[in-house]
C-alpha cells in the first residue's frame, strides 16, 4: 500500500462522523436521482415495446357507414405518407345484456375476420378467434367479464342475436371493446343505424402531434365523413400517467440531494483541512507534493461517497420495484426496469461532482507552505466576531447563552454551509407536508367523501368465481328516499345512478354519473366553470377534455345509452378534479338521461345530516327502516385510498427523513469540528465555573441563529418548490389542480414548520455538546 493510500485510509478511519455523513448524503442523492431520470426514462416503455410488437395504429379513423362506402374507405389507405393500413372494418355500436340479466355496458363491436395484420396486430390472452356468426371476442383490457362461455343478448338488433364469449384479445391502441366476424358485424346493423368503417393507420413519420395531424388531414380529405379519429400519442400519454407523476418530485428530492452533498462534502473538507493543519506540515515535511495532499484529502471525501453511492443505487432499484411495476403488467411485458445508462450517469455525476468540490476546498492544504501549516496549526483565529460579542454582552442572557449566540460570526464560512444544509433539511420537510396535504385533498375530491352517510346500491349475489352480474335485488328507490325523507337528522340528501356511454372522439366507453337532487355540497373540487343546475348540463374531469378535444360550453352527444340506441348531448359548464377512471367521466342530472335510459335504477344515496347529529347514530337508526327494502346505510364516504398516493407518501417521507438526518449529521459535524477546535477555550470555561449543564447551553446556542434562519428560508423555499412540483404532478397524471389542492399552508402550520430548522440544529448538536460538557478540564487545558 502507498503512503498516499495510508494517509487516506487513516482520515476516513479517524473522521468517522464525516466518513458518515458523505456516505448518506451521497446515498440520499443518488437514489433520488437514479430513480426519478428512470423514471423519467422508461415511463412509456411497457407502451413502446408492445406498440412496436404489435404494429399499433397511429391513428384510428371510424366513418359514418350512412354517408361514405367501404370503397371510398379504402382508398384513404392510398394517402399520402400512408406506411401500412389495416381495413376498412365494419363498426356497430350496442349495449348488450347478460342473457336474462340487465344491461351491461355499451360497447363498440368491429368485425374483423383476423387477429393478425399489418396494423394493430392483436394478442390474445384466453380462449380463441371468433371463427363463425354467433361468436364474439372481448378486449382483455375493456372487458368486465372475462369468463369463456358467456352469453351477451343484443335486443333490439336484427334477429336479437345472442352471441358467445369465446376469446379475449388485446389491442395495444385500444380500436375496439370487442371484436366479431365481419359477417356477424354486418348482420347487427340497421337501415337505420348502418354503424361505421374502421380504418386503422400507420404514418411514416408519427412521433408528434404535428406529423399524427398532417397525417389526419391526409386520409380524411375529400370531403368524406368522420365521426371519431384517435391518436396513438393520447393513448401513450394515458399510459405513462402512472409513472409520469412521480417523476417531478423524485427529480425534486434528487436536486436537493445533490445540493447537500456540495455543500456538506464541502464543509466536511474544509473543516479537515482547517483542523488538520500540523498534519498537512508534517505530511509535507516528510515529503508529499501539493497536489499528493490535495488528492489525500480528495480521496477521503471519495471512500465514503462511493459506498454511499452503491448503497444508493442499492435503495433506487428497490424502490423501483413498486412504482414500475404498476404499469408493466398492463402491456404483458417486463421491460421496466433502471436503465443501466441512468445508473452510469448518475453516479459519474454524483462522483464528479463530490470530487471537484473536494479538490476546491482542499486546494488550500496544496498551496500552503510547510512552516505556515505548522505555524498556523497551533491555534485558530479568535478574532473574528468580536462585535458580536461586545453587542451580546449587552443583552439580558447568561454567559453561556450571550458566548453560544456570538459563535457563528466567528466562523461565518462554517456558519453559512451549515445554515444551508439546514435550510434544505427545512425545505424537504416542508415540501414533503405540503405535498401530503395536497395529495389529501385530492384523494377528498377522488372520493367525494363529503356525505355523512351513504346507502350503498345492493352488490351482486356471490357466485363459485364472484359476483355474478345481473343478479343483483332491485330496491325501490322511492321507498328508500322516503325513508331518508322521514329519518331525523337529514338536512340533505342526493342519489348518483351510472351509466355508460359512448363519446364521439374517445375510444371505448366512458362512465356517466346521473345525480337526483342537489350534488354541489357533495364534495366535487371545481376547477373552472360551475358545477352543473340544470338538465342537459354536465361537469367533466380535465382528461376528458383533453381526449375529446372539448372545451367549456361545448357539447357532446352521449350514445348507447340503456341499449335504446338513441343519443342524449350535454353543454359541458364545469372542469371538475377527478382522477378515476382515467378522468373519463361526465357528471349530469338523472333528467338528462331520462330519454335514453328510462330504466336507470342502480343508485346510491349521500345523506348529510344536521349539526350535532352523530353520523354513526343515525346509519343505525336509518337501517332500522331500511332493512326490509334490502339495503344498508353505513357512515362515511364510498371511496377508499389509492395504491399511487400511498406509495408517493411513502416515497417522500423516506426521502424526507434521510434529508433531515443529513442535515443534523451535518450539523453535528460542523459542532465537532467547532468544539474540537476550542478545546483549550472549553477547559478555560471550565477552569472559571462553567458547568457542564451551562457547557451544554452554549454549544447548542451556537446554532440557534442558524437553525431558525435556514428554517424560515427553508419554509419559504418549500412552499416555492411546493407550488412548482406539485401542479407539474398534476400535469404528469393529465390533471390541472384547482386553488383548493395548492393553498395547504396555513399560517399556524407554517409557523411550526419554521420551527424545524431549529429542530435540526438542536438534534444535530446535542452529542457534541455532551462530549464537551463530560470532557475533563485538566485534559482540555493541555491541548493545543
Amino acid at each position: 500500500m502507498s503512503a498516499l493510500s495510508r494517509v487516506v485510509r487513516s482520515g476516513v478511519g479517524r473522521r468517522r462522523v464525516q466518513t458518515f455523513v458523505i456516505g448518506l448524503t451521497a446515498m440520499v442523492a443518488v437514489a433520488a436521482s437514479v430513480l426519478g431520470g428512470s423514471l423519467l426514462v422508461v415511463s412509456g416503455a411497457p407502451f413502446d415495446d408492445a406498440f412496436a410488437r404489435q404494429h399499433g395504429a397511429h391513428l384510428s379513423v371510424e366513418f359514418d357507414a350512412a354517408r361514405t362506402d367501404a370503397g371510398r374507405v379504402k382508398e384513404t389507405g392510398h394517402a399520402d405518407g400512408v406506411a401500412a393500413v389495416a381495413g376498412p372494418f365494419r363498426t356497430v355500436s350496442a349495449s348488450p345484456r347478460i342473457r336474462g340479466g340487465r344491461a351491461v355496458w355499451p360497447m363498440t363491436v368491429v368485425g374483423r375476420g383476423d387477429p393478425d395484420g399489418p396494423v394493430d396486430d392483436l394478442t390474445l390472452s384466453a380462449g380463441r378467434w371468433a371463427a363463425r356468426p354467433g361468436e364474439i371476442v372481448l378486449n382483455a383490457d375493456a372487458s368486465l367479464f372475462p369468463d369463456l362461455g358467456l352469453e351477451l343478448a343484443f335486443p333490439g338488433l336484427p334477429g336479437d342475436p345472442v352471441l358467445t364469449v369465446v376469446g379475449a384479445a388485446r389491442s395495444v391502441t385500444g380500436s375496439a371493446d370487442a371484436w366479431a366476424t365481419p359477417a356477424q358485424a354486418a348482420a347487427l346493423t340497421t337501415p337505420g343505424r348502418p354503424g361505421g368503417h374502421q380504418m386503422l393507420y400507420r404514418f411514416t413519420a408519427a412521433d408528434t402531434a404535428a406529423q399524427v395531424a398532417a397525417g389526419r388531414v391526409a386520409v380524411t380529405a375529400g370531403g368524406r365523413a368522420v365521426t371519431a379519429t384517435r391518436s396513438w400519442l393520447s393513448v401513450r400519454a394515458s399510459a405513462e400517467r402512472d409513472t409520469a407523476l412521480y417523476v417531478p418530485f423524485l427529480l425534486a428530492f434528487g436536486v436537493l440531494g445533490l445540493v447537500m452533498s456540495v455543500l456538506i462534502v464541502g464543509n466536511v473538507v474544509a473543516g479537515a483541512v482547517g483542523a488538520g493543519l500540523p498534519r498537512i506540515g508534517v505530511l509535507k515535511a516528510v515529503g508529499f507534493t501539493p497536489a499528493q495532499v490535495v488528492r489525500a484529502y480528495v480521496g477521503q471525501a471519495l471512500v465514503p461517497a462511493a459506498a454511499g453511492t452503491v448503497l444508493g443505487l442499492l435503495a433506487a432499484h428497490l424502490l423501483a420495484v413498486p412504482v414500475m411495476s404498476e404499469t408493466e403488467d398492463v402491456y404483458g411485458t417486463t421491460s421496466l426496469a433502471v436503465a443501466p445508462w441512468v445508473d452510469a450517469s448518475v453516479v459519474a455525476g454524483v462522483l464528479g461532482l463530490i470530487a471537484v468540490t473536494a479538490w476546491a476546498s482542499a486546494w488550500r492544504a496544496g498551496r500552503l507552505r510547510t512552516a505556515d501549516a505548522i505555524a498556523l496549526g497551533h491555534g485558530a483565529r479568535t478574532d473574528r466576531g468580536r462585535w458580536a460579542a461586545r453587542l451580546a454582552a449587552r443583552l439580558p442572557l447568561s454567559r453561556p447563552l450571550a458566548l453560544g449566540l456570538t459563535r457563528p460570526f466567528a466562523r461565518p464560512a462554517r456558519a453559512l454551509a451549515t445554515g444551508t444544509a439546514i435550510l434544505f433539511g427545512a425545505t424537504a420537510v416542508t415540501f414533503t407536508v405540503g405535498m401530503g396535504a395536497s395529495l389529501g385533498e385530492v384523494m377528498k375530491a377522488r372520493a367525494h367523501d363529503a356525505a355523512d352517510v351513504t346507502v350503498a346500491a345492493p352488490l351482486p349475489e356471490p357466485g363459485p368465481d364472484g359476483p355474478v352480474p345481473g343478479t343483483r335485488p332491485e330496491p325501490d328507490a322511492a321507498a328508500v328516499a322516503a325513508a331518508i325523507e322521514a329519518q331525523p337528522g337529514t338536512r340533505a340528501y342526493y342519489t348518483t345512478a351510472t351509466a355508460r356511454a359512448t363519446v364521439s372522439g374517445a375510444a371505448g366507453t366512458t362512465t356517466v354519473v346521473a345525480f337526483t337532487g342537489d350534488a354541489s355540497w357533495g364534495g366535487y373540487a371545481m376547477v373552472s366553470g360551475r358545477w352543473i343546475a340544470e338538465p342537459g348540463e354536465a361537469a367533466v374531469p380535465t382528461p376528458f377534455l383533453t381526449a375529446t378535444g372539448t372545451h367549456l360550453g361545448d357539447s357532446v352527444a352521449l350514445g348507447g345509452l340503456g341499449g335504446t340506441g338513441e343519443a342524449v348531448t350535454v353543454r359541458i359548464v364545469g372542469e371538475v378534479l377527478d382522477p378515476r377512471n382515467d378522468g373519463m367521466q361526465v357528471f349530469t342530472d338523472a333528467a338528462t338521461l331520462a330519454p335514453a335510459h328510462p330504466d336507470l335504477t342502480d343508485t346510491t344515496q349521500h345523506i348529510a345530516v344536521t349539526s350535532g347529529t352523530p353520523a354513526a347514530g343515525y346509519a343505525d337508526a336509518l337501517n332500522t327502516s331500511l332493512a326490509p327494502l334490502g339495503v344498508t346505510a353505513r357512515a362515511g364516504g364510498t371511496e377508499g385510498g389509492s395504491d399511487v398516493v400511498a406509495t408517493l407518501n411513502a416515497l417522500s417521507a423516506l426521502l424526507t427523513l434521510m434529508l433531515v438526518a443529513v442535515a443534523a449529521l451535518g450539523v453535528l459535524n460542523a459542532v465537532v469540528l467547532d468544539t474540537r477546535e476550542r478545546v483549550r477555550e472549553l477547559g478555560v470555561h471550565k477552569a472559571l465555573g462553567m458547568t457542564p449543564r451551562q457547557m451544554i447551553a452554549m454549544v447548542v446556542t451556537s446554532v440557534v441563529l442558524t437553525g431558525l434562519a435556514g428554517g424560515v428560508l427553508g419554509v419559504l423555499l418549500g412552499v416555492a418548490l411546493h407550488g412548482r412540483v406539485v401542479p407539474a404532478m398534476g400535469r404528469g397524471a393529465g390533471l390541472e389542480l384547482p386553488d383548493s389542492v395548492l393553498a395547504v399552508y396555513p399560517a399556524d402550520r407554517l409557523s411550526l414548520l419554521a420551527l424545524g430548522g431549529l429542530l435540526i440544529a438542536v438534534l444535530g448538536a446535542l452529542l457534541p455538546a455532551g462530549r464537551a460538557a463530560a470532557a475533563r478540564t485538566a485534559t482540555a487545558l493541555r491541548t493545543e
